[in-house]
């Protein structure tokens, strides 16, 4: 007899598959494995390093370039937002919604700005050919001095 566990995982598994092949993606083990960490734990921002941590902790056998080069294709293929905070540090966020970011400095979190607190206005008229793909805002914040 199936157990209620076991019907919600194999729905979760069934539902992770058909979001990565609508992707355009083959749902291989690893990216199955992966999506899950990225999509079935809530709401956050992730670099590589943590989902590398994550994996690791699930037992799911996966090198840190595997962990990039397959957040890259998610990336790419839109199931995924970078988050770029300097040229050292990139967060993934599952949330693909056009928002911006607080990015904490003390600590390096990134967590959403309130979707109604903020509005970009007046960009630039791009130069001739271009289109503008996406605004990208991160907001810095450090502690105010005691």
């Amino acid at each position: 007899m199936e157990t209620r566990t076991a019907r919600a995982l194999a729905h979760g598994r069934q539902a992770i598959c058909s979001r990565l092949s609508g992707a355009g993606l083959r749902p291989t083990r690893q990216r199955v494995a992966l999506a899950r960490l990225l999509f079935c734990r809530g709401k956050r921002h992730l670099t590589a390093e943590i989902l590398h941590a994550e994996a690791q902790q699930e037992d799911i056998h996966v090198s840190l370039a595997t962990i990039y080069n397959t957040l890259n294709q998610f990336t790419d293929c839109g199931l995924l937002r970078h988050v770029v905070v300097s040229g050292l540090k990139t967060f993934y966020d599952p949330d693909t919604s056009e928002h911006a970011h607080f990015f904490f400095e003390d600590d390096e979190s990134v967590l959403d700005v309130p979707e109604d607190s903020m509005v970009v206005a007046h960009l630039p008229e791009p130069p001739a050919g271009y289109e503008i793909g996406r605004v990208d805002v991160v907001v810095r914040l450090r502690r105010t001095p005691v």
